[in-house]
């Protein structure tokens, strides 16, 4: 039996969505006095987004039974402003004295072969297109030469092909896209043409030095990228090192952001300037496994035996309301086919490997100093895929005894109640979000 598409009713909006027992409701730390501004602005935001990440697509079709339609039903992608056949259209109909059949797009022209005898056609190089014939055969040979060309440039978008006969109609997507380039890298011969080591630092030379020499007993030519925003900085000479200074106490993801923009591999490892290499510290064993999986985007290690992976649960919610979302650590979906000591996650610790391209595009927000981790993979949901794995590990530097570094250094990365405060507040205007539940 064939299956055939047919256009549904416009999917309904989503309803409010019901926050999780003790979630932060963000509304609450909002100015009063802003709120209505707030969310107007909002409103408005969120339109521009789904103009930009929507389309005709999105649109549900339902197949119908019993029809003597025959078209593509996926997989039909055609460039803007090129003329391009459409495959598959056929009408498989009983003995009639005449068939009459009718294709209408909305965002291009259709065009097919006139004939020479035996079949009309109206509307060639038109939105809709006509074909009448006493002879299925030459009206299925009609069919066969129908192109689509796209009368509008855009980069991604789509269109809903109309095919009718008699009482029978169905609707078929058409992809507009252009072809984007490949960005390639060479990965060489060795751990160092593959991965680039990034880490950020702030106050904590100690840490660093004691990081660095780590990695040079495991690793002596891989490259490590140093981010840092310290108030009074310390130069690192060392060879197959960069560091980049920055303005004093930038923060987090400005540091983050400021280290991943200068990666030219195609991974990067993340470390915090804390951290220590060991026999464990298997850089190899994670590229393995991304090389093997090409649609994973980061891949978590352990930390002295923690993975402190988490999954993040969300619902759209309803537009002016905003979405709900639920973090909650220790969680994972399954494990990673084909790899049992990994799974699937949202978000991992500090201590990953990553394409350095899909970081690139989902970025950190430079606004987030102190309160920075589960932000980026908040921001990642549905465009990273992540997991964890427990065959590779990194160890941690104990604190330091130097009490008075310990004070100065803690005055800084602790956060304020003001920065907890702006962290909710800009959850609720840049990610939509009515309330969020850490768990």
């Amino acid at each position: 039996m064939r299956t055939w598409l047919t256009p549904s009713k416009d999917s309904p909006s989503p309803g409010p969505c019901t926050c999780p027992d003790k979630s932060v409701i963000l509304k609450n730390h909002l100015p009063k006095e802003q709120y209505e501004e707030l969310v107007q602005r909002r409103a408005k935001e969120l339109q521009q987004h789904k103009a930009r990440t929507t389309s005709l697509l999105s649109r549900q079709l339902f197949a119908l039974p019993n029809s003597p339609l025959q078209y593509p039903i996926q997989g039909l992608i055609v460039r803007p402003l090129t003329t391009t056949p459409i495959p598959g259209l056929a009408l498989h109909a009983g003995q009639r004295s005449s068939y009459k059949v009718s294709l209408s797009v909305s965002k291009g022209v259709l065009t097919t072969e006139i004939p020479a005898e035996g079949g009309t056609i109206q509307g060639d190089g038109e939105s809709r297109l006509i074909m009448e014939s006493n002879s299925l055969v030459i009206l299925n040979n009609l069919l066969a030469k129908v192109s689509y060309t796209s009368t509008i440039y855009h980069i991604l978008t789509g269109d809903l092909a109309s095919f009718q006969f008699e009482n029978h109609e169905a609707v078929f997507p058409i992809t507009i896209k252009q072809p984007h380039l490949p960005v390639l890298y060479d990965m060489g011969t060795d751990i160092s043409s593959h991965v680039t080591i990034a880490t950020k630092t702030f106050l904590r030379y100690t840490q660093l030095k004691v990081l660095l020499s780590s990695i040079r007993r495991f690793y002596t030519n891989i490259e490590v990228i140093i981010a840092d925003d310290s108030i009074e900085p310390e130069h690192i000479t060392e060879e197959h090192t960069k560091q980049y200074i920055m303005p004093p106490a930038q923060g987090w993801f400005a540091g983050r952001n400021l280290a991943v923009s200068q990666v030219t591999t195609k991974y990067f490892l993340w470390v915090d300037d804390d951290f220590v290499f060991t026999k464990e510290t298997k850089i190899e064993k994670l590229v393995e496994v991304m090389e093997a999986v090409p649609e994973l985007d980061v891949l978590g290690g352990s930390v002295q035996g923690n993975r402190f992976y988490f999954s993040l649960q969300y619902e759209e919610g309803e537009e002016m309301e905003g979405g709900c979302l639920y973090r909650k650590s220790n969680a994972k979906f399954h494990s990673l086919p084909g790899y049992p000591q990994c799974s699937l996650a949202s978000g991992v610790v500090n201590f990953f490997l990553a394409r350095t391209d899909a970081v690139q595009r989902v970025g950190l927000v430079p606004k987030l100093q102190r309160v920075a981790h589960s932000e980026f993979f908040m921001d990642g949901l549905g465009s990273l895929l992540v997991a964890s794995c427990d065959h590779v590990s990194i160890g941690h530097q104990p604190k330091t005894a130097n009490k008075k570094d310990a004070a100065r250094y803690a005055s800084f990365r602790n956060p304020s109640h003001s920065d907890s405060e702006f962290k909710l507040q800009l959850h609720f205007f840049k990610n939509n979000l009515k309330c969020i539940r850490y768990g």
